[in-house]
């Protein structure tokens, strides 16, 4: 067992002040968390419970939305707002775990949360995540679930959010605060791809606290979350797609698409979008986005057909939104 001690925060600025201890970690809902300490990964030396702080939702700017990084997932979909300018980011959310996870995990921790690689879990397999600097075995390993997209030789393991998949498309800002201040970070930006140092995940400070997650103005048109899985219920993703389509006089206008369970972060398919915009919206326009967003991905032994499948999945839910939008 791994001794402990635990500190109830009352403020951000006390959370702060605990969270700046060395070997300190945050404790929200802890549905991940907890599971990591459980199996000897996480060894936090300190743990600085931040339930009841930045639980509020509220409007901002010109229609735009602020929510707390305390909020849990199952009132952040269930909010009035979310439902009706940000349905993507209430079907994500619903499409990831069981509903009593929804109803302990918040907001900041489901950002937060760790790869669910299995090599990751196995403390007799080499991985570099977990021990830096002792290979990856699910390179030559069993890799079905792994990364197609910014990969490295240190790292395959995929991250696995749906909700962070539905804020990337949504061009989301992350609130931090810490020793420094505070300070905003798109939500493309938090997280990183693992190149030589895959135990660095997001670009957080040693003891920055996120605070809030805010999303501007919605876009026009429509939008989907798609998530394809092994099984219906409580499975994480092969490749999930969020996409925004706005298309005028049958040309795309604005689009905006992320993916799910191809990288180590959520990945903003920027090809795809450049590729889009202006172009007629059509089947074999969306195909033709969808293979240059997917032409530098490398299939592994068990995961290449992954690359395909994005390329299905991207194409089917932009005819999906077109259609909706023509019939509207």
């Amino acid at each position: 067992m791994n001794p402990f001690t635990y500190e109830r925060a009352s403020d951000s600025q006390a959370a702060l002040a605990l969270g700046a201890q060395s070997g300190a970690k945050y404790l929200g809902g802890g549905t991940n968390l907890v599971d990591l300490m459980r199996e000897t990964i996480e060894h936090p030396a300190v743990l600085v419970d931040i339930t009841g702080l930045s639980c509020a939702t509220e409007a901002v700017g010109n229609g735009g939305l602020r929510i707390g990084a305390g909020v849990r997932n199952t009132a952040a979909a269930a909010d009035r707002i979310v439902r009706e300018r940000y349905p993507l980011l209430s079907e994500a959310i619903l499409a990831g775990a069981s509903a009593q996870i929804r109803n302990m995990a918040t907001v900041g921790g489901n950002l937060l949360q760790r790869t669910r690689c299995g090599y990751f879990y196995d403390d007799a397999a080499h991985c570099n995540k977990r021990s830096p600097g002792t290979g990856c075995d699910a390179m030559e390993g069993f890799n079905r679930m792994h990364a197609i997209l910014g990969a490295s030789d240190a790292c395959v393991a995929t991250y696995p959010s749906d909700m962070a998949v539905a804020l990337a498309a949504l061009d989301a800002v992350v609130t931090v605060e810490g020793p420094g201040g505070a300070r905003d970070i798109p939500l493309v930006d938090f997280h990183v791809l693992p190149g030589d140092t895959p135990q660095i995940e997001t670009v957080l400070e040693p003891g920055e606290l996120i605070t809030a997650v805010t999303l501007p103005p919605a876009l026009p048109g429509r939008s989907s979350y798609r998530k394809v899985r092994d099984r219906a219920s409580y499975a994480f993703a092969l490749v999930s797609v969020a996409a925004v389509l706005e298309v005028q006089d049958g040309v795309v206008k604005e689009v905006r698409i992320a993916l799910g369970g191809v990288a180590h972060k959520p990945w903003r398919a920027n090809a795809a979008e450049a590729a889009l915009k202006g172009a007629p919206a059509t089947e074999a326009a969306f195909r033709a986005a969808a293979q240059a967003e997917l032409a530098p991905a490398r299939g592994l032994r068990d995961n290449a057909f992954k690359i395909e499948l994005a390329q299905r999945v991207i194409t089917d839910t932009l005819v999906k939104l077109t259609a909706l939008q023509e019939i509207r």
